[in-house]
């Protein structure tokens, strides 16, 4: 068993809102993070890839802005981390 890991950013802390910007590592070492993704995310939302059977592991904590700082831009901050583990005998997507 080897453990896959997938990273979406969500337009907001809400799990079925859409993909704005992912990663992927797999570490069954069939594929690697910065190839193979293209521009179109894996999926369109989080609960897509809980139906998918990628299980949630860490949720965006929710920060709010200081006083003033409401429109600054800064890092990804809707961030959720998924996993799977995978039969490294067995083929998967």
């Amino acid at each position: 068993m080897r453990q896959q890991v997938l990273v979406l950013y969500l337009a907001t802390s809400a799990l079925d809102s859409w993909v704005v910007g992912w990663s992927r590592y797999d570490g069954t070492g069939r594929t690697h993070p910065t190839t193979g993704d293209g521009d179109e995310p894996p999926y369109e939302s989080g609960t897509a890839a809980l139906r998918d059977g990628w299980r949630l592991i860490q949720a965006a904590q929710l920060i709010p802005p200081s006083p003033g700082h409401e429109y600054d831009v800064s890092f990804l901050k809707h961030e959720f981390l998924f996993e799977r583990l995978v039969d490294i005998g067995a083929d998967t997507r």
